[in-house]
């Protein structure tokens, strides 16, 4: 049932990939109504909430430049959502922008005020997370939120994956990270599935080459985030392709969750290491998982 499964799955996103415009959720309607924002980092300002700098007296500036990625947009207004444990609040900055491109640079002050739960630098805490968005006013009058009120997401994987455009932005509250680069991985781990030779399954220090993209603030891409074991495992039924996965930094601590090749949840969880080597563990819906050791070239 299983490989059933991994087959059809694995159909539907063959048949997602070429359209953008209808992962079956609520970007259709976002990209049918007409309307999505560009917020992209200042690279001159701070990518992330540099906890230690907090620590010794200091400030952040948040800054973004703001454009329209798409549509008839009449006006924007900037939300952001602190998040900290469960808890999670929205604040509304920058109202009513109407010319693009705009700038729009958020302080500690800013900040602090903005969320109840802040009354000074000292309760910005380790792991938590700002998340800055927008919403939009359409020229014929439809209001559209990229995030709901509670902060979840709004829209599709094919907005979230789009190299056109960047619906939100995130701010972890961390410390500084560096962790960019080209990786030697050896990878062990099981797969569930019947697919595998039976010498690959499970499977003991797996050699591969994985790159890791620096997104800034502690947020980072992996090239393959299985360190090629999907590919080792699930060739038979096309997995032939790297699939990428996503991770943030949070002073040492590695942890994510991303969609894989044939539409599973991945979590991923591990450690910085103080020898410059990541430790990294992965498991999946179906109960497959991977341990690897990534050394830096």
């Amino acid at each position: 049932m299983k490989k059933i499964k991994l087959i059809f799955a694995l159909l539907a996103l063959a048949v997602l990939i070429p359209s953008c415009s209808n992962d079956g959720g609520d970007s259709k309607m976002i990209f049918e109504n007409g309307g999505i924002p560009n917020l992209v980092k200042i690279t001159t300002t701070d990518d992330f909430i540099n906890l230690i700098a907090l620590n010794n007296g200091g400030t952040f500036d948040l800054g973004l430049n703001v454009t329209v990625g798409q549509g008839e947009v009449s006006s924007m207004d900037i939300v952001a959502f602190y998040r900290k444990g469960d808890l999670v609040s929205k604040a509304t900055f920058d109202t009513n922008i109407t010319t693009f491109p705009a700038t729009v640079n958020l302080s500690k002050g800013d900040i602090i005020a903005a969320f109840s739960e802040l009354s000074s630098a000292s309760d910005f805490v380790l792991g938590d997370q700002l998340t800055v968005s927008a919403e939009l006013t359409l020229k014929n009058g439809t209001v559209i939120k990229i995030l709901n009120d509670d902060g979840s997401r709004n829209y599709g994987q094919d907005i979230a994956n789009s190299t056109l455009y960047a619906v939100v932005q995130n701010y972890n509250v961390s410390c500084p990270s560096d962790l960019g680069g080209t990786y030697s991985v050896l990878s062990s781990g099981t797969s569930t599935d019947s697919a595998p030779r039976p010498e690959d399954n499970p499977i003991t220090d797996y050699p591969y080459t994985t790159v890791i993209k620096d997104n800034g603030g502690g947020s980072y891409t992996m090239s393959d985030a299985f360190g090629g074991l999907e590919i080792l495992w699930y060739s038979s039924y096309g997995l032939t392709f790297e699939v990428k996965g996503s991770f943030n930094d949070v002073c040492g601590e590695l942890s994510g969750t991303f969609t894989g090749a044939f539409g599973e949840g991945n979590v991923l969880t591990g450690a910085a290491n103080r020898d410059g080597t990541l430790t990294i563990h992965w498991e999946n819906d179906f109960g497959d998982f991977g341990d690897a050791i990534y050394t830096k070239n």
